[in-house]
């Protein structure tokens, strides 16, 4: 009988055991499901997009019409090859990316911007290099076809003013396009290299300031809708601001954005 009882009792501490171990894992799994994916859901879940209203032509009360939904981000800094730890490197990705699949799932954005220094070694980095953080880029910001994906280079990715290269940009736009005036639902978005807006007339600067005076000009003859054509509306903005030092010149960032019937650019 002693013997019995006390095999029993080893049984009965093995499933004691086992049940403990269980029960932690279940709680590790739990605590690293909700700190790793859920967490995500719960915070963005808050937020939502602001109720625009716009007062209608025909009448006083305000209408509301339908807006565009967009989103801004900036400064990813994804580690390369030669800063990057492979553990930090996994741990800043898998958060970037939960968080903005979870923002596209929850909010449902039309168009996402981002505004430079998509990687952070992208100005010295190798050829290879290069192709493993944009294998990484699209990845975790990857999207349906009906979201927009516009991307603006930033001095991380193709150097400082005196650190860039034809080569570097040329890099740059074969993977996020050279697109430069981006329209969608009336609204322009004017996207700039500011890393090129140093004005002491290099080449890259001055292809850089053609291409803004060029959609300038496009945008001051798009305002002709319902008006008399008028060729002193058509001329480049910078031609009004250096003809005329009074006027305080408009303050272009890396993207200007504007209403219907824009004006050259935003102040």
């Amino acid at each position: 009988m002693a013997t019995i009882k006390l095999w029993f009792g080893r049984q009965n501490f093995h499933l004691s055991k086992s049940f403990l171990l269980l029960k932690i894992i279940a709680v590790v799994f739990a605590v690293l499901l909700f700190c790793e994916f859920l967490i995500y859901y719960l915070v963005i879940f808050r937020c939502n997009w602001p109720e625009v209203k716009i007062r209608g032509y025909d009448s006083e009360r305000e209408t509301l019409e339908p807006v565009l939904k967009a989103m801004f981000l900036a400064d990813t800094h994804l580690l390369g090859k030669v800063r990057g730890h492979w553990l930090d490197k996994l741990r800043r990705e898998w958060q970037m990316e939960r968080a903005f699949q979870t923002a596209l799932w929850l909010l449902q954005p039309e168009v996402v911007f981002i505004l430079g220094d998509i990687f952070d070694e992208g100005k010295w980095s190798s050829s290879q290099a290069w192709a493993d953080d944009v294998e990484r880029f699209h990845k975790m910001f990857r999207h349906p076809h009906h979201v927009q994906l516009k991307v603006v280079a930033g001095n991380h990715d193709i150097g400082f003013h005196y650190q860039m290269s034809t080569y570097r940009i040329k890099r740059f736009e074969k993977v996020f396009n050279r697109e430069r005036l981006f329209s969608w639902k009336g609204i322009n978005f004017v996207m700039v290299n500011s890393v090129a807006l140093e004005g002491d007339g290099c080449n890259i600067c001055s292809e850089a300031e053609a291409e803004l005076i060029k959609i300038s000009h496009k945008l001051n003859c798009s305002r002709e809708v319902g008006d008399h054509f008028s060729w002193h509306r058509c001329l480049p903005f910078w031609h009004f601001s250096r003809a005329h030092r009074h006027i305080a010149p408009a303050s272009v960032g890396m993207v200007s954005c504007c209403r219907r019937q824009p004006p050259s650019f935003c102040r």
